[in-house]
C-alpha cells in the first residue's frame, strides 16, 4: 500500500495525481447535481400528467417513462453523445461537435469538451426523471381520492388542487425512494468515462493505469463515493424530518 503516490506529479494538467482525484471528484458532483435538477423538473413534471385525467397527458407521461427506462443507461450515453448530434441539422451538429468546446469556462476546463459534460448531464438528467416520476405518481396515488375532491368541492381549479393539496402530501411521502434515486444518480456517473467526461471513475482508472497502484485509486474512489452517499443520506433525513406531517408520515416513509 503506497498512498504516497498521490503526492506525486502527475504526467499532465500541472498537478498530483490526488489533484487528478480532486477533479474527478469535482465533475462527479458537476454532473450528478446538474443532472439531478434536470431529473427532479422534467421527473415531477412527468409524474403528475401520469396521474391527470387528460388522456393524452397520461399517454405522453407512459411513453416517456417507458422508453427513458427500459433503454441502458450506457446506451443512451452512446445515443445523446454520438447519434443526437448526426440527427439535427449539420450546421447544429458541427457546432456542438468543434465549435462548443471553446465555450468551456469551468475548472479543469482542458481536460474535455463541453458538448461531453452537456451530453452527459442530458442523458442521466433525463433517464434519472423517468425514474423519479414514477415515484412521484405513486406518491400521489397513494393519497386518499377525499383530497383531491375536497379542493375541487371548495371551488379549486384542478391545477391548484395539484399546487396546493395533492402535490405537498405527496412530495412528503417520496423523501426515502427519491433518496435512494439522487444516490443512484451519483453511481451512475461514472457512465460518463465512457463518452471521455474525466468524472471520480475515470480518473481513478487514469491514475492506476499510469502508476500500476490499482488498488489504492479505486479505493481512494470508494471513499470518496461513500462519503458523498452519506453526505446524501443525512441530509435527505434531515429533510424528511423537518417536512414531515405529524400522524400521517413517520421516518422512514411509513403512513
Amino acid at each position: 500500500m503506497d498512498w504516497k503516490v498521490f503526492l506525486e506529479q502527475a504526467p499532465s494538467g500541472g498537478m498530483t495525481y490526488l489533484g487528478w482525484l480532486g477533479s474527478g471528484l469535482a465533475w462527479t458532483i458537476a454532473v450528478s447535481s446538474l443532472a439531478w435538477i434536470i431529473a427532479s423538473v422534467v421527473g415531477a413534471a412527468v409524474g403528475v400528467a401520469r396521474t391527470t385525467p387528460v388522456a393524452w397527458l397520461r399517454a405522453a407521461g407512459t411513453v416517456y417513462v417507458e422508453i427513458f427506462r427500459n433503454v441502458p443507461l450506457l446506451v443512451q450515453m452512446f445515443l445523446w453523445y454520438f447519434v443526437m448530434p448526426e440527427m439535427i441539422p449539420k450546421a447544429w451538429g458541427d457546432w456542438l461537435k468543434q465549435d462548443l468546446p471553446n465555450l468551456l469556462v469551468l475548472p479543469f476546463a482542458a481536460q474535455f469538451s463541453l458538448w461531453e459534460f452537456t451530453a452527459a448531464v442530458l442523458c442521466l438528467g433525463l433517464y434519472t426523471a423517468s425514474r423519479v416520476a414514477e415515484q412521484v405518481r405513486s406518491g400521489i396515488e397513494s393519497l386518499p381520492r377525499g383530497q383531491t375532491n375536497a379542493g375541487l368541492a371548495m371551488g379549486l381549479t384542478l391545477p391548484q388542487v395539484y399546487r396546493h393539496v395533492t402535490l405537498p402530501m405527496a412530495f412528503r411521502i417520496v423523501i426515502p425512494p427519491m433518496t435512494s434515486e439522487f444516490l443512484t444518480i451519483f453511481k451512475n456517473s461514472s457512465t460518463a468515462l465512457t463518452i471521455g467526461v474525466l468524472e471520480l471513475t475515470a480518473q481513478s482508472r487514469q491514475i492506476s493505469e499510469y502508476t500500476f497502484k490499482t488498488f489504492e485509486a479505486f479505493t481512494a474512489a470508494t471513499l470518496l463515493y461513500i462519503v458523498i452517499t452519506l453526505t446524501v443520506t443525512f441530509a435527505m433525513r434531515a429533510l424528511e424530518r423537518r417536512v414531515a406531517v405529524p400522524g400521517f408520515i413517520a421516518q422512514g416513509g411509513g403512513h
